[in-house]
């Protein structure tokens, strides 16, 4: 009699069905308020909210519950607030830019939220990649993965008041930066020692992608 393992069991799959509509509703309800200049105030002020069910939505199917988990996450936190406590004060790293009021409280100038925005998308890209058996190869593809998507997300930030540019020009050091800081905290996430996969992961950068594509056709 073959025996049902309880994660893969007809619950679980049902939970994973249901995150699955979650996260595509989310988005869309998203992309459609932020088209709407009536609404988009109301719908910008929620962006914080979103990232926060993005984050509990990917603990809650993540499989590697090792103690090097929170050390990577406390790592990919930190290095990309850090990253951005240098670009905001010094001009390096990315270039000189100012964060605006949208992605809500801040810490040093820089919204505390962004540390999670980081770690967000470093485990999203992370275990996309996660079967490339060569580190360093990994790490490159997860970091320029992670610049392809700053670069998609960029215009659409400055337009709704994620943050702005010196000159309203986006230097071509800002996707070098992000580059190095992503390759960074990425060798970390490989040599951390925790199961990699996670089968909200593909869905969820996919729709993050769409999302910002899309946003750049609504509301520039």
């Amino acid at each position: 009699m073959h025996k049902v393992v309880p994660e893969r069991g007809s619950s679980y799959q049902l939970r994973l069905t249901i995150a699955k509509i979650v996260i595509l509703v989310l988005h869309v309800v998203g992309l459609v308020g932020l088209s709407i200049p009536e609404y988009q105030d109301w719908f910008l002020s929620l962006t914080p909210v979103q990232l926060l069910t993005t984050l509990v939505i990917i603990l809650l199917f993540h499989r590697g519950w090792t103690d090097a988990f929170p050390i990577f996450a406390a790592a990919a936190f930190w290095i990309g607030f850090g990253a951005e406590l240098i670009g905001i004060h010094t001009g390096y790293l990315f270039g000189d830019y100012v964060y605006g009021p949208t992605l809500g409280p801040k810490l040093w100038e820089v919204p505390v939220i962004i540390g999670v925005n980081w770690f967000i998308l470093a485990y999203l890209t992370g275990s996309v990649f996660h079967k490339v058996p060569n580190d360093y190869y990994a790490a490159f593809l997860g970091a320029f993965a992670m610049t392809a998507l700053d670069y998609i997300m960029e215009p659409v930030a400055v337009a709704l008041d994620f943050w702005y540019w010196k000159f309203d020009i986006i230097p071509v050091g800002n996707y070098i930066g992000w580059f190095g800081v992503s390759f960074l905290i990425h060798l970390i996430f490989r040599k951390a020692n925790f199961e990699k996969y996670n089968p909200v992961a593909l869905l969820l950068l996919l729709t993050l992608v769409a999302f910002f594509t899309l946003l750049n056709f609504t509301v520039l």
